[in-house]
């Protein structure tokens, strides 16, 4: 079936648009801004937020921490009836999940900005399943939309649930991991209705199966980063510094240092192989990616720099993590034991 070009264009919108709101997230969170609004899916009551403190009830602070309350002893039950009663527990008894942060403008719109790219990127995906239900009705394609769109309004709930308990570390992780499944459904999604991700380029077997490592290991990577990020919080909240830090990270630290390097070994053979014959542009902006991440990562772990490194890291990781699950989605192993990955020169 051929799909339009502005059907296929506005898919690729909706996955530069989820992209956009993973940096936003994570502009949010280096900027201490996620509880610049209290409540979801509205801020501080209202579709656009105030300017000024002088604008809010003086009692603004009691009445959004009591809604807060009823969210987490929601949110209490439902993770008992998913068997997690330690985790039900420690919500309930946390004072300070109850504790109102002062009204800051700044941090008000820097929240809200990261919900309006996701208003965004949800109302276009929205379109997209409407557009295919009611012109190309095609099963498959219509399944997998909607599974996206449950999936990014499944976010948009959690969301509130990260605002509700105050911003509770493993509550920003599964955030994060979800964001990574909508954008590699996106992806597939794409990889079905583009006609520029048809052409084909053939690599050797073991290329194709260590592509598949490396997408197994960034997926674990990305998952200890935001583990050591989390321990990065708590240690600067209990008044350690940066020339501190590591010898109070643990082992998760080391692995993912460890892993970084792993990776990049993989990859350079991948790249030195690529450059002696195939000359994919893919592969080397794939290599490249890589490369940028590991330098922010060691701006961010070795040298004092600004905030904004820890979100170009964000940016990094998942732009590699893009690559890479277009290329696994694309790959097959041919029957003469090459591999043939499906991807755009």
């Amino acid at each position: 079936m051929k799909f339009s070009k502005a059907f296929v264009r506005l898919n690729w919108i909706s996955l530069v648009l989820i992209y956009l709101v993973v940096v936003a997230g994570s502009f949010v969170r280096i900027t201490g801004s996620g509880m610049g609004c209290p409540d979801w899916p509205k801020c501080f009551g209202n579709w656009i937020p105030p300017t000024e403190e002088a604008s809010l009830p003086d009692n603004y602070k009691d009445v959004y921490s009591e809604k807060r309350e009823k969210k987490i002893v929601k949110f209490s039950k439902f993770l008992r009836s998913l068997g997690f009663e330690n985790t039900a527990k420690k919500l309930e008894s946390d004072p300070n999940l109850l504790k109102e942060e002062d009204f800051n403008a700044r941090k008000t719109w820097t929240e809200y900005v990261n919900r309006l790219f996701g208003f965004l990127a949800g109302n276009a995906m929205l379109i997209a399943f409407f557009w295919i239900l009611l012109k190309y009705r095609k099963r498959k394609l219509i399944l997998i939309t909607f599974l996206n769109l449950v999936l990014m309004g499944v976010q948009g709930w959690f969301g509130s649930i990260v605002v509700a308990s105050n911003l509770v570390p493993w509550t920003i992780t599964v955030h994060m991991f979800l964001a990574l499944v909508i954008i590699a459904i996106q992806l597939y999604v794409i990889r079905m209705i583009s006609p520029s991700q048809k052409l084909k380029i053939s690599t050797p077997k073991w290329m194709y199966y260590l592509l598949w490592v490396c997408f197994v290991i960034t997926i674990y990577q990305m998952f200890l980063g935001t583990q050591v990020r989390e321990a990065i919080d708590v240690l600067t909240k209990r008044g350690y510094g940066r020339d501190q830090w590591t010898d109070h990270l643990g082992m998760q630290f080391y692995i993912h240092r460890s892993f970084s390097w792993l990776v990049l070994v993989l990859l350079t053979v991948i790249a030195w192989k690529n450059e002696r014959g195939l000359k994919y542009k893919c592969l080397r902006f794939l290599y490249v990616t890589l490369a940028l991440e590991l330098l922010s990562g060691v701006l961010l772990a070795y040298a004092d720099m600004p905030g904004l490194v820890q979100t170009s890291h964000l940016i990094f990781a998942t732009v590699l993590f893009g690559i890479l699950t277009m290329l696994v989605l694309r790959g097959k192993i041919d029957v003469d034991n090459s591999s043939i990955l499906e991807v755009s020169r």
